[in-house]
């Protein structure tokens, strides 16, 4: 398997809802901007290692609470 064969899934928005913290206040908090926290959480940009582990010290959490490598679909 090459690293194509994964994608990357997140947990923020559930992360977020529990925290009652806004897009935009992760954001700031983070030194992002909320498209990326948005893109972030749609699995539409993987975050660089610096900031998914901002993300995750952000919420108490190890990385891997946060983001996970899934496999993807298979496009045979």
């Amino acid at each position: 398997m090459s690293r194509r064969d994964f994608r990357l899934s997140n947990r923020l928005r559930v992360l977020r809802a529990e925290t009652r913290i806004t897009q935009e206040e992760l954001a700031e908090a983070v030194g992002v901007s909320r498209q990326t926290i948005i893109a972030i959480e749609k699995g539409d940009y993987a975050p660089s290692v610096l900031l998914a582990l901002a993300l995750a010290r952000h919420f108490g959490k190890p990385v891997e609470e946060v983001f996970q490598a899934e496999p993807s679909e298979s496009r045979d």
